[in-house]
């Protein structure tokens, strides 16, 4: 049976998706869609795997490049473990580290959390989002979860609520197993949700952030971190009329350079950008502001 939205005969109607009229309300009304490639042939992508760029109010999407690829996000994830964690609880939650914040691959980014340390959750995503601490990733999943399975589990749970349908979460920080993965346009959905909690977007207008937790002793221990993001640091060029509000850095050998950000145009209109897969640091950000001087066009 072909689909009509004002079919009276349709699946919309088991699950109450209709309004007065009759007329079933499109999944995707208030969002940017893509269908395929698309956008101006001045961007040259040419270094990276996948990319958007989407209009949020105008929901438009002004660039894409195959945006519904299955990558590896690398951190690019921390912004769902954020999401899943502001969602399901508040920013006072007292979160204890366990061992397993030891627990991951060599060279993997920490910022030194120790066994028995103790931090509020909104301690954690500052070190998470700026820093993109893997310890911490851990410590939030499980202090929001109880583990870290659970934690993924409530971040495919989330996933499949925004319709990120070639999304899926093996663990909070991202890095590399051949079952966690996601897409350009994904990560879009991801970042739309997002930003409606204001200490996400608060948090990643930070380039730096310092605090005092608690060692298992009860010690008092001080960290000062920095943004991983080169727009934040000063160390990479924004286009004129583009203030980029900040976003989430990601790099594994498997997932490449990797790159999220919330914009506004000087109209302040906002706009998520999305580079993924690209070879190499330099590339990313040259990538990334060509991406952002299409919205001055």
């Amino acid at each position: 049976m072909p689909y009509t939205a004002d079919s009276e005969v349709s699946s919309f109607r088991v699950v109450n998706l209709e309004q007065e009229r009759g007329t079933a309300i499109p999944f995707a009304s208030e969002l940017c869609v893509v269908n395929s490639n698309t956008g101006s042939s001045d961007v040259d992508m040419s270094n990276a795997e996948g990319a958007g760029l989407f209009d949020i109010n105008g929901r438009n999407t002004i660039y894409a490049k195959n945006a519904h690829e299955k990558l590896y996000p690398a951190s690019l994830t921390k912004v769902m473990t954020t999401l899943v964690a502001l969602k399901h609880s508040s920013g006072d939650l007292m979160l204890t580290a366990t061992a397993n914040v030891r627990n991951l691959e060599a060279g993997a980014q920490v910022c030194g959390i120790k066994e028995g340390d103790q931090m509020t959750l909104d301690q954690a995503l500052h070190l998470l989002l700026i820093n993109s601490a893997n310890d911490a990733a851990v410590m939030i999943a499980e202090g929001v979860a109880g583990s870290v399975e659970a934690f993924a589990d409530m971040m495919n749970q989330e996933a499949l609520a925004l319709g990120a349908t070639n999304t899926h979460f093996v663990n909070p920080h991202g890095l590399p197993d051949e079952d966690h993965y996601t897409t350009v346009y994904d990560m879009y959905l991801i970042m739309n949700a997002a930003i409606n909690y204001s200490a996400f977007t608060e948090i990643i207008q930070m380039d730096s952030y310092t605090t005092v937790y608690t060692d298992k002793n009860g010690a008092s221990r001080e960290v000062s971190v920095s943004s991983t993001n080169r727009y934040m640091q000063g160390t990479a060029e924004i286009p004129g009329g583009i203030t980029i509000i900040g976003g989430k850095t990601g790099t594994t050998n498997a997932a490449g350079h990797c790159l999220i950000l919330l914009s506004r145009d000087a109209a302040s209109n906002p706009y998520i950008s999305v580079i993924m897969r690209a070879d190499g640091g330099d590339f990313l950000y040259s990538q990334m502001t060509d991406l952002l001087e299409e919205i001055n066009k």
